[in-house]
């Protein structure tokens, strides 16, 4: 009785564990949603990265970059701050950071005590101008009035020719004084130039973004002190983004400015991103290392850029990155369609 109850206990154990295995290969084979997206992706890669392209299309691979744009010091001092860092967003004409100077704030004073001077020079300048005006108005009355009276023997040709010095004098001095108003106008055009060349200066301390973009590297602190042309901070033109490829002459010899173009992103390849040749380069050059094989280098290559539609960087700006690598897509001939996996597909 006891033989035949373990006989029958080893059945419903094997049963059971031959339903267990029952199980676990029906979940294998039936996968679920995310295990079948990421094959799906893996799919797509081996597609799109191996030799089964619709003729007429062409692939390279490249990187991801954006126009770089430094915000350096015009003039040395110190760095009194920087309002931004690394990774902010600016905006074309946001101040970025301020460099402080006395000794030219020290120079603007002394320029436009200079200008006030000068003013000051050309006020008395022009009260002689009419002081000189009424000496010559009167001498030469006088000497009209003594060589009148020298007509009728009144008077001795000694007192008429001294008359005519004064005459001489007077119209000289107000020569003199003109030329020291004209001189005082020249002295104030210096003096406010001064004063502008140092205004000019004070406001390139202030440091502005020239584009809107993205901080890529601060590369000065606060309390620093920079010299003339030294660099504080790098910034990515988020409107400029493009995909650099290097294609064959055969190839490269096929494409027009403005021709449509598509990039997959190496971290993001269920995304298909349009974009168009912007630039196709006038002379042959090896292919970098980097993205090419080393049978390839043996060959000349055409630079290429693949700019990013500016619409799809309007509304992803903050989802771009530089550096990434990635799969560029040209078409030696427009008529050529875009075969299904390489059409535009966005994150929504």
């Amino acid at each position: 009785m006891l033989v035949r109850a373990a006989a029958v206990l080893a059945v419903v154990l094997a049963v059971a564990s031959g339903g267990g295995d029952g199980i676990a290969a029906a979940q294998e084979a039936e996968p679920g949603p995310a295990a079948r997206a990421e094959a799906a992706v893996r799919d797509l890669i081996a597609r799109l990265r191996g030799n089964r392209l619709p003729a007429g299309i062409v692939k390279s691979n490249g990187r991801i970059e954006a126009t770089q744009v430094d915000v350096a010091a015009k003039y040395p001092g110190r760095l009194a701050r920087v309002t931004v860092d690394e990774g902010d967003e600016v905006t074309a004409g946001q101040v970025v950071a301020t460099i402080t100077a006395p000794e030219y704030e020290a120079q603007l004073r002394g320029a436009q005590a200079q200008v006030l001077r000068a003013k000051q020079a050309l006020a008395e300048a022009v009260a002689l101008i009419a002081q000189r005006k009424s000496d010559v108005e009167f001498t030469r009355t006088d000497l009209e009035r003594g060589r009148s009276l020298l007509a009728k023997g009144n008077i001795a040709q000694q007192a008429v020719d001294q008359r005519q010095n004064k005459a001489d004098a007077a119209e000289a001095a107000l020569r003199a004084a003109t030329a020291q108003r004209d001189q005082a106008e020249f002295a104030i055009q210096v003096a406010e130039a001064d004063v502008q060349r140092l205004q000019a200066i004070l406001v390139d301390l202030v440091l502005v973004s020239p584009r809107s973009g993205r901080v890529q590297y601060r590369l000065a602190r606060a309390g620093e002190v920079v010299a003339a042309g030294q660099r504080v901070l790098t910034i990515l033109d988020l409107k400029d983004v493009y995909l650099t490829v290097y294609l064959p002459a055969e190839d490269a010899g096929k494409l027009a400015l403005g021709d449509e173009a598509r990039i997959v992103a190496d971290p993001i390849p269920e995304y298909v991103i349009p974009a168009t040749v912007s630039f196709v380069a006038t002379e042959a050059q090896f292919t970098p290392k980097s993205v090419e094989t080393a049978e390839e280098r043996q060959k000349l290559m055409f630079r290429v850029k693949l700019q990013v539609d500016p619409d799809v960087l309007q509304k992803y700006h903050r989802q771009v990155k530089t550096g990434v690598r990635g799969i560029g897509f040209v078409r030696t001939s427009p008529k050529i369609p875009w075969p299904g996996d390489l059409a535009v597909k966005l994150p929504k």
